[in-house]
């Protein structure tokens, strides 16, 4: 059996709940060291990057699952949506703790934001975009709506994962390359993953 089989066969023994358990492990480990004075001088603000982050590459590993399969042979669609759920989980939180800790709860002014702040913008934009796929990722809604028409509404996650790379890149400002390369990341696995393919477009 060639490597891809072997991986898929080891991926199978893998429950998709650990997932979850870990997102929720890691995010309670952030806010720990937030408490705890183990994120500097600006704790609120390190806690809310690193829950924004962690909720970017959760999103980018989705976008690898149809490029993975199609390339290398590795079936992993069976942790996709705890990857997508866990994404929205942490990216929920990087709001909450915007509003709630950086803004101390001030809806006025942080509706200002979200008016006169492009960066702050897009990322609310984003986040709009990924609420109706968390409220529709479960076989209750994808029988209610459908094959067809879940699927069409599943690929709001393209905008929406494309804001949030925009939306880090520049939130930061200075152009450093992390959030450069998480970016031309997120392009180059959307390219691969609605590239044609046989004839076909990807759904």
């Amino acid at each position: 059996m060639d490597l891809a089989g072997r991986l898929n066969r080891m991926s199978h023994r893998v429950p998709p709940w650990l997932i979850y358990m870990g997102g929720f492990t890691w995010s309670g480990w952030l806010m720990w060291q937030a408490t705890s004075g183990g994120m500097g001088a600006d704790p609120v603000k390190a806690l809310e990057h690193a829950l924004g982050k962690t909720g970017l590459q959760l999103l980018i590993a989705v976008l690898c699952i149809t490029p993975a399969r199609r390339y290398l042979g590795l079936n992993l669609i069976r942790f996709r949506r705890a990857l997508g759920l866990t994404a929205f989980y942490y990216i929920a939180l990087h709001f909450l703790a915007w509003i709630v800790l950086d803004m101390g709860q001030l809806i006025s002014q942080a509706l200002g934001d979200i008016v006169k702040r492009p960066y702050v913008t897009i990322g609310m934009a984003g986040l709009v975009l990924l609420i109706p796929l968390a409220l529709t990722s479960n076989d209750r809604m994808i029988r209610r709506l459908g094959a067809g028409r879940w699927r069409k509404l599943h690929q709001l996650t393209y905008p929406a994962v494309l804001l949030g790379g925009v939306h880090y890149l520049w939130l930061v400002k200075s152009w450093p390359p992390e959030p450069i390369l998480y970016l031309a990341a997120i392009v180059g696995l959307l390219v691969l993953r609605l590239a044609p393919t046989r004839g076909r477009v990807a759904a």
